[in-house]
């Protein structure tokens, strides 16, 4: 196998948002995906397909703190976990960047502050096509200019959600959402199938669509799909890494090169870096600090269905409303409660598990007649709460959930101004272990070696040519949707190692 200038492993928001900033550079670059091409096809929007046969998602086995086997809702595609996110993409607010105190704990301060990624995080809504409206959320950080595109304009249900909850005194505001949509020639047709589900003509603004294949229009640069990464291999110093141990169509080789950036997922990534111990290093790389694989952050979260009796919900793109009154916690406290944002449509099959003594006629009856909210608080970090690999092959997640007692006084918050909206019940329910989809932490940055694994521009202390750039290196996780800040940070670190390249 011929060796590269860079080679970047997983092809999600993190390595793709590198790719797009060092592609211009000329440098040969490889990027590695253990998946392939999630297809388009009738399934996608399918929610039987989607939801009961859980056809996109990975057959893995996991295994929690109580050695409880469970399978994870992860997704192995190009564009990695983004092809089946909801397109929320949230900047977070400037005091997520510092040292911020919760009834249960605090929130560590970043190495870096907002206005270090501020640019990049408007440069990253350009490229994801973000639709919004600045000025309406009381939390807002500052802005060097407005959203790219205009906000998702509200459907009648939704519109009546916002002026019953302006009514009260609060503020929603547009969700900014990342979709095409409302330009000449936007794919997007604002179907009831956008949050979890697979887009099947390419309107969702996800890594494959907005970064792997622009990048892939360079020469320079090429995909590898269907490359599973075993380890990554030192040289006799241990400093400096020279190889990564790739599985495809069944061999393995090596493959070389003389910078390496890791973004293969939060908890992927730190079980690689576990998993490529050696003689240097025996606890694993990046691992001088101890902190590979802990402070692993998945956010409190709690759904809700929100049922309107006498009314049928018949919007088709929901996800355009939030709110952030209680982000800092606002009149009901004086700690962080957290945010509050509309979810994709909640429909009978997704019902079956949650609600499984229900007949499927009410089933399908509640999908009709209710609206869906996603109830958002932060988990705080803990060097307990750690994923590691097992001796055969699969993953533990060790993971027990930190500042339950704010997020459960805000689902109970949000469920009476909800219900003042006119609804007349809010059903409940928290999500599991088996969906971390906002993971982050596991291999955080920071200024210190002895208590971080990376330095502010996600280079591994230990290693003078590895990054790691994904969910990984986030100290906390805040309340806010992590996607539009991984490829924020992604774009200033591939900045900063383009100008490495052109001067090397």
């Amino acid at each position: 196998m011929k060796d590269y200038d860079v080679v970047i492993i997983g092809s999600g928001i993190g390595g793709g948002s590198i790719a797009t900033a060092l592609a211009p550079t000329g440098a040969r670059i490889l990027i590695l995906e253990r998946g392939e091409r999630l297809p388009r096809e009738p399934q996608n929007w399918d929610p039987e397909s989607v939801f009961v046969d859980l056809r996109y998602r990975s057959t893995e086995t996991w295994y929690d703190r109580l050695g409880r086997p469970f399978r994870p809702g992860q997704y192995y595609y190009v564009g990695g976990a983004t092809k089946m996110y909801g397109a929320a993409m949230f900047r977070l607010r400037e005091r997520d960047f510092q040292v911020v105190e919760h009834e249960e704990g605090i929130s560590p301060a970043w190495p870096i502050r907002y206005a270090d990624l501020e640019p990049y995080y408007a440069e990253a809504e350009r490229i994801f096509k973000v639709h919004g409206e600045a000025g309406l959320d009381p939390t807002e950080p500052p802005r060097s200019g407005p959203f790219p595109h205009a906000a998702v304009p509200h459907e009648p249900v939704m519109q009546w959600v916002h002026d019953g909850l302006k009514a009260q005194g609060l503020h929603p505001f547009p969700m900014p959402l990342a979709l095409d949509l409302g330009l000449p020639g936007s794919k997007c047709i604002r179907c009831p199938t956008c949050d979890a589900f697979p887009c099947q003509v390419g309107a969702k603004s996800d890594g494959e669509t907005c970064l792997i294949d622009p990048v892939l229009r360079h020469p320079n640069v090429t995909l590898q799909s269907t490359s599973l990464v075993k380890r990554l291999v030192t040289d006799d110093t241990g400093r400096k890494i020279v190889a990564a141990e790739v599985e495809h169509a069944g061999v393995t080789e090596q493959v070389r090169a003389p910078l390496f950036v890791l973004s293969a997922g939060a908890i992927q990534s730190a079980i690689l870096l576990l998993r490529s111990a050696s003689s240097k290093h025996p606890d694993g790389l990046a691992n001088s600090s101890g902190q590979v694989g802990r402070n692993f952050m998945n956010h409190n979260c709690t759904a809700f269905m929100s049922i309107m009796p006498l009314r049928v919900n018949d919007t088709h793109l929901p996800k355009t409303l939030a709110l952030n009154d209680y982000y800092y916690g606002g009149d009901e406290s004086d700690r962080p409660l957290g945010n509050l944002q509309m979810l994709g449509k909640i429909m009978e099959p997704m019902l079956r598990d949650a609600v499984p003594g229900v007949p499927r006629p009410l089933r399908s009856w509640l999908g009709h007649h209710s609206v869906d909210w996603y109830v958002m608080s932060e988990d705080l970090p803990s060097p307990e709460n750690r994923v590691r690999p097992r001796a055969d092959g699969s993953i533990e997640l060790l993971w027990q959930r930190t500042n339950m007692g704010p997020h459960r006084r805000f689902v109970e918050v949000a469920r009476r101004f909800i219900k003042r909206v006119g609804f007349t019940v809010v059903l409940s329910k928290p999500f599991g272990e088996e969906t971390p989809s906002h993971q982050c932490g596991t291999v955080r940055f920071g200024d210190d070696p002895a208590t971080s694994c990376l330095d502010p521009y996600c280079k591994a202390w230990d290693h003078e040519n590895l990054y790691v750039v994904d969910g990984g290196f986030f100290p906390s996780s805040a309340a806010s949707n992590p996607a539009l800040t991984i490829a924020a940070q992604g774009l200033r670190v591939g900045q900063q190692l383009a100008q490495r390249l052109r001067t090397s």
